[in-house]
């Protein structure tokens, strides 16, 4: 079945709902926008006709939104709102605890457990287990591997087996996932380094809160285009939440701010 085919369909599943997305975020940057989002809007549309489906409130909403918006995108999350999917794999999109970038900062220490910069298959599995037994919804152990295998897809930009920061952050509705701002002022590791350094005031191997503020205002400054000083106070909070009791050590702060050299 091709993706528009699926479009026609009642309930997907975990795997339909995959090749969808695969399907119209042809560059896989993370989002559908600009000829992506209006081809999938008017394929959307023209399958729900074949098929004699009629559109809901809530997709009439996202066409009305989005079918004039030259500038607007649409991540995974929104796409998970207006497609009919199987119950339990929708509910890692609408997850309650995901409800802005600082609260998704504090689940990545979490599960992040061996602080290695990134979440492997099986801290993803303890993840997913976790979101649906605050859910109260029980599934066996073939299904939630199915999910971890499906989310691992979706998510894994360089197909290593493990995501990242910034690959997990899809899970958040774009206009809530400020790392996609971030992803334009990525160093190289050799810059990141001597930026940590010479940031870190004193020496103490750590970056505070003081001394974030100053780090986030120079850069703020470089890139005017893409980081918006009146958002430092926003930025300033979703990073500290990576650190330990106030301190942001280089790996951490490497996270958002150095580029993957994969």
């Amino acid at each position: 079945m091709s993706a528009e085919t699926f479009l026609q369909v009642k309930e997907l599943s975990a795997s339909q709902f995959f090749e969808i997305w695969r399907h119209y975020d042809s560059d896989g940057n993370g989002y559908m926008d600009g000829e992506e989002l209006q081809t999938f809007i008017q394929e959307f549309q023209e399958a729900r006709k074949k098929g004699g489906l009629d559109l809901t409130p809530e997709m009439k909403t996202f066409v009305d939104q989005f079918s004039k918006n030259s500038e607007g995108k649409v991540g995974i999350v929104e796409l998970a709102q207006i497609l009919p999917t199987e119950e339990n794999f929708l509910l890692f999109f609408r997850c309650q605890q995901l409800k802005s970038s600082e609260d998704f900062m504090q689940i990545w220490r979490k599960y992040d457990s061996d602080h290695s910069g990134f979440i492997d298959a099986e801290e993803l599995k303890s993840f997913l287990k976790d979101l649906l037994q605050k859910a109260n919804k029980q599934i066996d152990d073939s299904k939630l591997s199915e999910y971890t295998d499906i989310m691992l897809k979706m998510f894994d930009e360089n197909n290593d087996g493990k995501l990242e920061l910034t690959e997990m952050a899809r899970l958040l509705p774009v206009d809530e996932n400020f790392l996609i701002k971030f992803q334009g002022v990525k160093m190289c590791s050799k810059e990141f380094n001597k930026a940590f350094d010479t940031f870190d005031s004193d020496g103490n191997g750590y970056i505070d809160e003081n001394e974030l503020d100053i780090l986030l205002k120079d850069l703020c400054e470089k890139n005017k285009t893409v980081l918006d000083i009146n958002n430092l106070a926003t930025y300033k909070k979703n990073i500290m939440a990576l650190s330990d009791g106030g301190k942001l050590y280089r790996t951490e702060l490497a996270l958002i701010l150095c580029a993957s050299e994969n």
